[in-house]
Protein backbone atom coordinates (compact mmCIF):
# COMPACT_ATOMS: atom_id res chain seq x y z
CA UNK A 1 0.00 0.00 0.00
CA UNK A 2 2.66 2.43 1.15
CA UNK A 3 4.63 1.50 -1.68
CA UNK A 4 2.20 2.01 -4.77
CA UNK A 5 1.21 5.85 -2.87
CA UNK A 6 5.20 6.45 -2.91
CA UNK A 7 5.01 5.56 -6.76
CA UNK A 8 1.33 7.39 -7.30
CA UNK A 9 2.81 10.74 -6.46
CA UNK A 10 6.27 10.71 -7.42
CA UNK A 11 7.32 10.76 -3.65
CA UNK A 12 11.16 9.18 -4.71
CA UNK A 13 11.49 11.34 -8.46
CA UNK A 14 10.47 14.89 -6.22
CA UNK A 15 13.27 14.05 -3.81
CA UNK A 16 11.19 13.22 -1.04
CA UNK A 17 9.99 10.20 1.45
CA UNK A 18 6.94 9.11 2.95
CA UNK A 19 8.21 10.10 6.49
CA UNK A 20 8.91 13.60 5.00
CA UNK A 21 5.03 13.89 3.16
CA UNK A 22 3.40 12.46 6.44
CA UNK A 23 5.11 15.51 8.60
CA UNK A 24 4.41 18.00 6.07
CA UNK A 25 0.90 16.85 6.24
CA UNK A 26 0.27 16.68 9.68
CA UNK A 27 1.97 19.99 9.93
CA UNK A 28 -0.26 21.63 7.38
CA UNK A 29 -3.60 20.28 9.61
CA UNK A 30 -1.91 22.15 12.77
CA UNK A 31 -2.10 25.29 10.98
CA UNK A 32 -5.31 25.15 9.60
CA UNK A 33 -7.90 22.74 11.64
CA UNK A 34 -8.52 26.27 13.51
CA UNK A 35 -11.22 27.07 11.17
CA UNK A 36 -12.78 23.55 12.28
CA UNK A 37 -13.47 25.40 15.52
CA UNK A 38 -14.54 29.03 14.26
CA UNK A 39 -16.66 27.94 10.88
CA UNK A 40 -19.27 26.55 12.80
CA UNK A 41 -19.48 29.62 15.31
CA UNK A 42 -19.40 32.43 12.29
CA UNK A 43 -22.22 30.51 10.36
CA UNK A 44 -24.40 30.16 13.48
CA UNK A 45 -24.56 33.79 13.06
CA UNK A 46 -26.61 33.32 10.19
CA UNK A 47 -29.09 30.78 11.58
CA UNK A 48 -27.19 27.20 10.67
CA UNK A 49 -26.93 24.66 13.06
CA UNK A 50 -22.93 24.87 14.54
CA UNK A 51 -22.78 20.92 14.14
CA UNK A 52 -23.77 20.41 11.07
CA UNK A 53 -21.47 23.02 9.35
CA UNK A 54 -18.88 21.53 11.34
CA UNK A 55 -19.34 18.22 10.61
CA UNK A 56 -19.87 19.97 6.58
CA UNK A 57 -16.83 22.06 6.85
CA UNK A 58 -14.38 18.49 7.64
CA UNK A 59 -16.11 16.33 5.30
CA UNK A 60 -16.13 19.29 2.28
CA UNK A 61 -12.43 19.97 3.02
CA UNK A 62 -11.32 16.71 2.90
CA UNK A 63 -13.26 16.05 -0.06
CA UNK A 64 -11.79 18.71 -1.80
CA UNK A 65 -8.15 18.74 -0.61
CA UNK A 66 -8.61 15.08 -1.39
CA UNK A 67 -9.44 16.08 -5.23
CA UNK A 68 -6.33 18.57 -5.11
CA UNK A 69 -3.93 15.44 -3.87
CA UNK A 70 -5.33 13.00 -6.93
CA UNK A 71 -5.68 15.24 -9.65
CA UNK A 72 -3.20 18.21 -8.93
CA UNK A 73 -0.57 16.28 -7.00
CA UNK A 74 0.06 19.38 -5.26
CA UNK A 75 0.40 19.53 -1.32
CA UNK A 76 -2.13 21.92 -0.93
CA UNK A 77 -4.99 21.93 1.51
CA UNK A 78 -8.05 23.17 0.95
CA UNK A 79 -10.92 24.72 3.52
CA UNK A 80 -14.10 26.86 4.36
CA UNK A 81 -12.45 30.19 3.45
CA UNK A 82 -12.12 32.70 6.37
CA UNK A 83 -13.63 35.99 4.71
CA UNK A 84 -15.59 34.18 3.16
CA UNK A 85 -17.68 32.83 5.95
CA UNK A 86 -18.04 36.39 7.15
CA UNK A 87 -19.55 37.51 3.57
CA UNK A 88 -21.83 34.55 4.34
CA UNK A 89 -23.05 34.90 7.98
CA UNK A 90 -22.77 39.17 8.33
CA UNK A 91 -23.23 40.80 4.96
CA UNK A 92 -25.36 38.43 2.78
CA UNK A 93 -27.42 36.64 6.09
CA UNK A 94 -27.50 39.56 8.00
CA UNK A 95 -30.48 41.54 8.87
CA UNK A 96 -31.13 44.51 6.52
CA UNK A 97 -31.39 46.80 9.85
CA UNK A 98 -27.66 46.26 10.78
CA UNK A 99 -26.99 46.48 6.85
CA UNK A 100 -27.01 43.09 5.85
CA UNK A 101 -28.58 41.34 3.01
CA UNK A 102 -31.42 39.66 4.66
CA UNK A 103 -30.87 36.79 2.80
CA UNK A 104 -32.29 33.04 4.40
CA UNK A 105 -28.76 30.71 4.89
CA UNK A 106 -30.59 28.64 2.92
CA UNK A 107 -30.51 30.80 -0.70
CA UNK A 108 -27.00 32.15 0.24
CA UNK A 109 -26.17 28.37 0.12
CA UNK A 110 -27.80 28.51 -3.07
CA UNK A 111 -25.55 31.31 -4.16
CA UNK A 112 -22.62 30.10 -3.20
CA UNK A 113 -23.55 26.62 -5.04
CA UNK A 114 -23.80 28.80 -8.22
CA UNK A 115 -20.83 30.88 -7.57
CA UNK A 116 -18.87 27.09 -7.64
CA UNK A 117 -20.62 25.83 -10.79
CA UNK A 118 -19.22 29.28 -12.17
CA UNK A 119 -15.92 28.82 -11.12
CA UNK A 120 -15.62 25.18 -12.48
CA UNK A 121 -16.88 26.48 -15.70
CA UNK A 122 -14.84 29.25 -16.08
CA UNK A 123 -11.39 26.55 -14.93
CA UNK A 124 -12.36 24.55 -18.02
CA UNK A 125 -12.88 27.99 -20.38
CA UNK A 126 -10.05 30.20 -19.43
CA UNK A 127 -12.44 32.31 -17.16
CA UNK A 128 -9.84 33.52 -14.69
CA UNK A 129 -7.27 34.26 -16.73
CA UNK A 130 -9.33 37.21 -18.76
CA UNK A 131 -10.93 38.28 -14.93
CA UNK A 132 -7.51 38.12 -13.26
CA UNK A 133 -6.63 41.42 -16.66
CA UNK A 134 -10.08 42.72 -15.62
CA UNK A 135 -9.25 44.13 -12.10
CA UNK A 136 -6.41 46.03 -11.57
CA UNK A 137 -3.95 45.32 -9.25
CA UNK A 138 -4.47 47.57 -6.53
CA UNK A 139 -8.03 46.41 -6.48
CA UNK A 140 -6.93 42.97 -5.98
CA UNK A 141 -4.53 43.38 -2.93
CA UNK A 142 -6.75 46.09 -1.50
CA UNK A 143 -10.38 43.70 -1.49
CA UNK A 144 -7.63 40.99 0.69
CA UNK A 145 -6.36 43.88 3.08
CA UNK A 146 -10.18 44.95 3.53
CA UNK A 147 -11.85 41.62 4.17
CA UNK A 148 -9.00 41.05 6.70
CA UNK A 149 -9.42 44.39 8.39
CA UNK A 150 -13.02 42.98 8.82
CA UNK A 151 -12.07 39.73 10.15
CA UNK A 152 -9.63 41.65 12.83
CA UNK A 153 -12.77 44.46 13.57
CA UNK A 154 -15.31 41.28 14.24
CA UNK A 155 -12.37 39.46 16.39
CA UNK A 156 -12.28 42.77 18.38
CA UNK A 157 -15.82 43.11 18.93
CA UNK A 158 -16.43 39.31 19.99
CA UNK A 159 -13.29 39.71 22.34
CA UNK A 160 -14.58 42.40 24.29
CA UNK A 161 -12.15 44.95 23.37
CA UNK A 162 -14.26 47.28 21.31
CA UNK A 163 -18.10 47.93 22.38
CA UNK A 164 -20.56 49.69 20.50
CA UNK A 165 -20.76 53.61 22.74
CA UNK A 166 -23.42 56.35 22.19
CA UNK A 167 -22.94 58.54 20.31
CA UNK A 168 -19.85 56.83 18.46
CA UNK A 169 -19.47 53.97 16.14
CA UNK A 170 -17.18 51.91 18.73
CA UNK A 171 -15.33 52.25 21.73
CA UNK A 172 -13.06 50.71 24.38
CA UNK A 173 -14.11 47.82 26.18
CA UNK A 174 -13.87 46.54 29.70
CA UNK A 175 -10.11 46.02 29.82
CA UNK A 176 -10.56 44.73 33.27
CA UNK A 177 -13.49 41.92 32.74
CA UNK A 178 -12.57 38.43 32.85
CA UNK A 179 -13.45 37.23 29.48
CA UNK A 180 -11.76 40.45 27.57
CA UNK A 181 -8.26 39.38 30.00
CA UNK A 182 -8.79 35.94 28.72
CA UNK A 183 -9.13 36.78 24.58
CA UNK A 184 -6.02 39.46 25.68
CA UNK A 185 -4.16 36.57 26.94
CA UNK A 186 -5.08 34.00 23.47
CA UNK A 187 -3.86 37.13 21.61
CA UNK A 188 -0.52 37.55 23.60
CA UNK A 189 -0.12 33.13 23.14
CA UNK A 190 -0.20 33.19 19.39
CA UNK A 191 1.28 36.54 19.05
CA UNK A 192 4.43 34.92 20.68
CA UNK A 193 3.82 31.40 18.81
CA UNK A 194 3.66 33.16 15.61
CA UNK A 195 6.52 35.15 16.31
CA UNK A 196 8.85 32.25 17.41
CA UNK A 197 7.74 30.82 13.54
CA UNK A 198 5.58 27.85 14.94
CA UNK A 199 3.03 26.95 11.67
CA UNK A 200 0.38 25.60 14.37
CA UNK A 201 0.12 28.87 17.01
CA UNK A 202 -3.67 29.59 15.93
CA UNK A 203 -4.73 26.27 17.30
CA UNK A 204 -1.94 25.81 19.96
CA UNK A 205 -3.73 29.34 21.05
CA UNK A 206 -6.58 28.31 21.06
CA UNK A 207 -6.20 25.50 23.46
CA UNK A 208 -4.01 27.05 26.04
CA UNK A 209 -7.16 29.84 26.17
CA UNK A 210 -9.69 27.13 26.45
CA UNK A 211 -7.62 25.07 29.14
CA UNK A 212 -7.35 28.66 31.42
CA UNK A 213 -11.35 29.22 30.83
CA UNK A 214 -11.81 26.09 32.02
CA UNK A 215 -10.24 27.16 35.03
CA UNK A 216 -11.28 30.39 35.72
CA UNK A 217 -14.81 29.64 34.62
CA UNK A 218 -15.74 31.33 31.46
CA UNK A 219 -15.62 28.40 29.68
CA UNK A 220 -17.61 25.32 29.81
CA UNK A 221 -16.73 21.54 29.31
CA UNK A 222 -18.39 19.46 26.85
CA UNK A 223 -16.45 16.95 26.26
CA UNK A 224 -13.53 15.80 23.38
CA UNK A 225 -15.01 13.45 21.18
CA UNK A 226 -18.36 12.08 20.32
CA UNK A 227 -20.30 10.62 16.96
CA UNK A 228 -20.45 12.86 14.68
CA UNK A 229 -23.28 15.79 14.36
CA UNK A 230 -25.93 15.08 11.86
CA UNK A 231 -25.94 17.27 8.59
CA UNK A 232 -29.75 16.33 8.42
CA UNK A 233 -30.49 20.23 8.69
CA UNK A 234 -28.28 21.51 5.83
CA UNK A 235 -27.80 18.78 3.67
CA UNK A 236 -28.78 19.66 0.23
CA UNK A 237 -31.20 22.71 2.10
CA UNK A 238 -30.49 25.48 -0.81
CA UNK A 239 -33.00 27.38 -1.84
CA UNK A 240 -32.85 28.53 -5.15
CA UNK A 241 -36.18 30.12 -5.54
CA UNK A 242 -35.88 32.57 -2.32
CA UNK A 243 -32.02 33.45 -4.02
CA UNK A 244 -33.53 34.41 -7.34
CA UNK A 245 -36.22 36.64 -5.71
CA UNK A 246 -33.50 38.55 -4.35
CA UNK A 247 -32.89 41.97 -6.96
CA UNK A 248 -28.72 41.76 -6.62
CA UNK A 249 -28.82 37.92 -6.30
CA UNK A 250 -25.69 38.53 -9.05
CA UNK A 251 -23.73 40.86 -6.84
CA UNK A 252 -23.94 37.96 -4.60
CA UNK A 253 -23.00 35.53 -6.56
CA UNK A 254 -20.22 37.95 -8.33
CA UNK A 255 -18.69 38.61 -5.25
CA UNK A 256 -18.58 34.95 -3.60
CA UNK A 257 -16.82 33.86 -7.42
CA UNK A 258 -14.84 36.85 -7.47
CA UNK A 259 -13.31 36.50 -4.04
CA UNK A 260 -12.44 33.04 -4.29
CA UNK A 261 -10.87 33.39 -7.40
CA UNK A 262 -8.13 35.89 -6.40
CA UNK A 263 -7.97 34.00 -2.92
CA UNK A 264 -7.10 30.52 -4.71
CA UNK A 265 -4.75 32.07 -7.45
CA UNK A 266 -3.03 34.18 -5.26
CA UNK A 267 -2.62 31.09 -3.22
CA UNK A 268 -1.82 28.86 -5.56
CA UNK A 269 0.87 31.07 -7.06
CA UNK A 270 2.13 32.37 -3.02
CA UNK A 271 2.66 28.65 -2.06
CA UNK A 272 3.64 27.28 -5.67
CA UNK A 273 6.76 30.34 -5.66
CA UNK A 274 7.62 29.39 -2.05
CA UNK A 275 7.56 25.23 -3.37
CA UNK A 276 9.48 25.90 -6.60
CA UNK A 277 6.54 24.56 -8.31
CA UNK A 278 6.49 27.34 -10.89
CA UNK A 279 8.02 27.17 -14.54
CA UNK A 280 8.57 30.35 -16.47
CA UNK A 281 5.68 32.19 -13.84
CA UNK A 282 3.21 29.55 -14.62
CA UNK A 283 2.03 26.78 -12.29
CA UNK A 284 1.76 23.19 -13.95
CA UNK A 285 -1.49 21.66 -13.60
CA UNK A 286 -3.08 24.94 -12.48
CA UNK A 287 -6.68 23.66 -14.13
CA UNK A 288 -6.76 21.31 -11.94
CA UNK A 289 -5.82 22.90 -9.06
CA UNK A 290 -8.33 25.18 -9.46
CA UNK A 291 -10.85 22.64 -10.32
CA UNK A 292 -10.08 21.27 -7.04
CA UNK A 293 -11.26 24.38 -5.77
CA UNK A 294 -14.38 24.53 -7.84
CA UNK A 295 -15.19 21.26 -7.20
CA UNK A 296 -15.12 21.63 -2.65
CA UNK A 297 -17.05 24.94 -3.21
CA UNK A 298 -19.82 23.17 -4.94
CA UNK A 299 -19.44 20.12 -2.53
CA UNK A 300 -19.38 22.26 0.49
CA UNK A 301 -22.65 24.24 -0.48
CA UNK A 302 -24.37 20.87 -0.94
CA UNK A 303 -23.43 19.45 2.57
CA UNK A 304 -23.90 22.81 4.42
CA UNK A 305 -21.15 25.32 4.42
CA UNK A 306 -19.01 28.09 2.95
CA UNK A 307 -16.82 29.08 0.14
CA UNK A 308 -14.24 26.41 0.27
CA UNK A 309 -10.64 27.98 -0.86
CA UNK A 310 -6.92 27.08 -1.40
CA UNK A 311 -5.60 28.15 2.43
CA UNK A 312 -2.45 29.62 2.34
CA UNK A 313 -1.43 27.57 5.60
CA UNK A 314 -0.33 25.11 3.10
CA UNK A 315 2.95 26.78 3.15
CA UNK A 316 3.93 25.68 6.64
CA UNK A 317 3.36 21.51 5.26
CA UNK A 318 5.66 22.90 2.17
CA UNK A 319 8.44 24.45 5.03
CA UNK A 320 7.96 21.35 6.99
CA UNK A 321 9.65 19.30 3.35
CA UNK A 322 6.17 18.12 1.56
CA UNK A 323 6.16 18.17 -2.08
CA UNK A 324 3.58 15.98 -3.37
CA UNK A 325 -0.14 15.67 -3.21
CA UNK A 326 0.70 12.68 -0.41
CA UNK A 327 0.90 15.92 1.97
CA UNK A 328 -2.32 16.96 1.12
CA UNK A 329 -3.77 13.45 1.39
CA UNK A 330 -2.52 13.21 4.94
CA UNK A 331 -4.29 16.58 5.48
CA UNK A 332 -7.32 15.68 4.11
CA UNK A 333 -7.40 12.39 6.43
CA UNK A 334 -6.59 14.44 9.14
CA UNK A 335 -9.60 16.81 8.49
CA UNK A 336 -12.44 13.98 8.03
CA UNK A 337 -10.97 12.37 11.01
CA UNK A 338 -11.97 16.06 12.98
CA UNK A 339 -15.57 15.29 12.27
CA UNK A 340 -15.66 13.07 16.30
CA UNK A 341 -14.43 15.83 18.20
CA UNK A 342 -17.66 18.43 18.21
CA UNK A 343 -17.38 18.51 21.80
CA UNK A 344 -13.97 20.10 21.29
CA UNK A 345 -16.19 22.84 19.26
CA UNK A 346 -18.58 23.54 21.23
CA UNK A 347 -16.07 23.82 24.54
CA UNK A 348 -14.09 26.31 22.55
CA UNK A 349 -16.54 27.74 20.66
CA UNK A 350 -18.76 28.58 23.30
CA UNK A 351 -20.09 32.19 23.77
CA UNK A 352 -20.01 34.17 27.31
CA UNK A 353 -22.85 36.83 27.71
CA UNK A 354 -21.74 39.61 29.09
CA UNK A 355 -25.20 40.84 29.67
CA UNK A 356 -27.29 44.50 27.95
CA UNK A 357 -26.74 42.11 24.85
CA UNK A 358 -23.35 41.98 24.54
CA UNK A 359 -22.41 38.07 23.68
CA UNK A 360 -18.30 37.24 23.09
CA UNK A 361 -16.93 34.57 22.09
CA UNK A 362 -13.36 35.24 24.29
CA UNK A 363 -11.75 31.70 22.84
CA UNK A 364 -12.25 32.11 19.21
CA UNK A 365 -11.65 35.83 19.01
CA UNK A 366 -7.88 35.74 19.54
CA UNK A 367 -7.58 33.60 16.40
CA UNK A 368 -9.65 36.17 14.19
CA UNK A 369 -7.81 39.00 15.40
CA UNK A 370 -4.57 37.07 14.29
CA UNK A 371 -6.07 36.16 11.18
CA UNK A 372 -6.49 39.71 9.98
CA UNK A 373 -3.22 40.68 10.69
CA UNK A 374 -2.13 37.54 8.49
CA UNK A 375 -4.51 39.09 5.73
CA UNK A 376 -3.18 43.09 6.16
CA UNK A 377 0.77 42.06 4.95
CA UNK A 378 0.15 42.87 1.20
CA UNK A 379 -1.16 46.67 2.14
CA UNK A 380 2.65 47.57 1.51
CA UNK A 381 2.13 46.26 -2.40
CA UNK A 382 -0.06 49.32 -3.00
CA UNK A 383 1.42 52.36 -4.52
CA UNK A 384 0.57 54.71 -1.84
CA UNK A 385 1.79 57.84 -3.69
CA UNK A 386 0.09 57.35 -6.86
CA UNK A 387 -2.78 59.13 -5.92
CA UNK A 388 -5.02 57.00 -8.72
CA UNK A 389 -4.24 53.59 -7.11
CA UNK A 390 -4.42 55.58 -2.87
CA UNK A 391 -7.89 56.63 -3.17
CA UNK A 392 -9.89 54.08 -4.25
CA UNK A 393 -7.75 51.43 -2.14
CA UNK A 394 -8.23 53.21 0.56
CA UNK A 395 -11.58 53.55 0.38
CA UNK A 396 -11.71 49.79 -0.61
CA UNK A 397 -10.06 48.93 2.85
CA UNK A 398 -12.05 50.95 5.34
CA UNK A 399 -15.27 50.84 3.87
CA UNK A 400 -15.50 46.80 4.38
CA UNK A 401 -15.12 46.87 8.55
CA UNK A 402 -17.12 50.13 9.00
CA UNK A 403 -20.02 49.16 7.19
CA UNK A 404 -19.27 45.58 7.89
CA UNK A 405 -19.80 44.66 3.95
CA UNK A 406 -17.20 42.84 1.71
CA UNK A 407 -19.42 44.02 -1.13
CA UNK A 408 -19.95 47.57 -0.36
CA UNK A 409 -15.83 47.62 -0.07
CA UNK A 410 -15.60 46.28 -3.36
CA UNK A 411 -18.29 48.43 -5.31
CA UNK A 412 -16.40 51.34 -3.70
CA UNK A 413 -13.38 50.36 -4.90
CA UNK A 414 -14.43 50.08 -8.15
CA UNK A 415 -16.53 53.18 -8.92
CA UNK A 416 -13.92 55.46 -7.49
CA UNK A 417 -11.07 53.73 -9.46
CA UNK A 418 -13.07 53.95 -12.80
CA UNK A 419 -14.35 57.44 -11.90
CA UNK A 420 -10.78 58.50 -11.28
CA UNK A 421 -9.19 57.26 -14.33
CA UNK A 422 -11.83 58.85 -16.42
CA UNK A 423 -11.86 61.80 -14.76
CA UNK A 424 -7.85 61.92 -15.36
CA UNK A 425 -8.27 61.09 -19.12
CA UNK A 426 -6.90 58.02 -19.08
CA UNK A 427 -10.05 55.59 -19.33
CA UNK A 428 -7.99 53.09 -21.59
CA UNK A 429 -5.86 52.40 -18.87
CA UNK A 430 -7.30 50.04 -17.14
CA UNK A 431 -9.26 47.58 -18.38
CA UNK A 432 -12.87 48.47 -20.20
CA UNK A 433 -14.07 45.28 -17.81
CA UNK A 434 -13.36 47.09 -14.71
CA UNK A 435 -15.51 50.38 -16.11
CA UNK A 436 -18.55 47.73 -16.52
CA UNK A 437 -18.30 46.24 -13.06
CA UNK A 438 -17.87 49.80 -11.71
CA UNK A 439 -21.00 50.70 -13.56
CA UNK A 440 -23.28 47.67 -12.73
CA UNK A 441 -22.28 49.06 -8.81
CA UNK A 442 -23.03 52.39 -9.56
CA UNK A 443 -26.43 51.32 -11.27
CA UNK A 444 -27.13 48.77 -7.90
CA UNK A 445 -26.78 51.77 -5.82
CA UNK A 446 -29.33 53.84 -8.18
CA UNK A 447 -31.93 51.61 -7.85
CA UNK A 448 -32.40 50.80 -4.68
Amino acid sequence: MLARLERFFGVRECGSSLRAEAVAGITTYMALVYIVLVNPAVLAGAGMEAGAVMTATCLSAAFATTWMAIHANYPIALAPGMGHNFFFAITVCGPVAAGGLGYSWQAALAAVFVSGCVFLLGSFWGMRAHIITVVPAHLKTSIAVGIGLLIAVVGLRWSGLLVSRPGIYIGLGDLGSTPVLLSLFGLLVMAVLWVAGVSAAIVLGILATTVLGLLIGVVQFRGLVAWPPSMTSTFLALDFGSLFHHADFVSVVFVFFFVDLFDTVGTLIGVGQRAGFMVNGNLPRARQALMADAAGTVGGSLLGTSTVTSYVESAAGVAAGGKTGLTALVTAALLAGSIFFYPLVRTAGGSFDLGGGVVLYPVLAPALILVGAFMLQGIGEIDWHDRMQAVPAFLTIVMMPLTTSITEGIAFGFIATSFLYMAAGRPRAIHWGAHAIAACFLLRYLLT
